[in-house]
């Protein structure tokens, strides 16, 4: 890690942080209520590590096989760091057990079935001693039904909830989506913001609503969000993936 790089993760940080606290400014909001979620595909631990310094504690991966490795390696760069993995990712059933080993929280359940399969996988990992407790878990909505991009669609979610809450090792904490490529990002976080309420007055533990990107967070600050998921404002364009 080079001075002139931790510089510049520094100065974008400060700038991120600008950004969330004049959107919650704009709406009447207190900047405490959203979560900043750094996520580091495709770049190296080094400057995961550097994002750790700078106060950040909770960071994302979309893919395991990158994941697994640097995760690892975060540990041994920064021992003891209070770090929360989230996994942002579309899932593979088959990579459940891999995830359970690290990942504090999933945002990306989307159907029954990885729902299941998250079940068993932390709770094989906590009688391996692998995690402390329950996984954590977000619900995929597709705003626009489109399966192609993953996400329950917004009529599936009381029954994937119901799931997750019947579970003996999930803890469902809310809602995440991303924006439909072309769609008017306030339209769709409108609808969003709506799906979450309703789940929410069912499920009143299920407070998370994560929404909002690099290019978006402004309008889904403005339609309630409470975590941001920001890569690019961060580390800037994607790098080569880590080993």
């Amino acid at each position: 890690m080079t001075a002139d790089r931790a510089a510049e993760i520094a100065a974008n940080l400060a700038e991120v942080r600008d950004r969330i606290t004049a959107a919650c400014a704009a709406v009447g909001r207190d900047p405490a209520e959203v979560r900043l979620l750094a996520v580091t595909k495709t770049f190296p631990a080094a400057d995961a590590a550097a994002l750790v310094d700078l106060g950040v504690l909770d960071l994302a991966e979309n893919r395991e096989q990158e994941a697994d490795p640097k995760t690892d390696e975060l540990a041994r760069l920064r021992p003891g760091a209070a770090v929360r993995w989230h996994m942002v990712g579309r899932l593979q059933r088959n990579k459940a057990r891999a995830v359970a080993r690290w990942a504090a929280e999933v945002q990306s359940v989307d159907s029954e079935r990885l729902a299941d399969a998250l079940d068993r996988a932390a709770a094989t990992a906590r009688a391996a001693g692998e995690r402390d407790g329950p996984l954590d878990v977000l619900l995929q909505a597709s705003i626009d039904g489109d399966p192609a991009r993953g996400g329950c669609p917004l009529d599936g979610l009381p029954a994937l909830a119901h799931r997750v809450i019947r579970s003996s090792d999930l803890r469902l904490r809310g809602i995440m989506a991303v924006a439909p490529r072309g769609a008017e990002p306030r339209a769709a976080f409108e609808r969003l913001a709506s799906a979450a309420v309703r789940l929410r007055a069912e499920h009143p533990s299920a407070a998370e609503l994560s929404c909002g990107m690099s290019n978006d967070l402004e309008e889904a600050i403005e339609y309630g969000s409470t975590c941001v998921r920001v890569g690019t404002a961060l580390l800037g364009g994607r790098g080569l993936a880590s080993p």
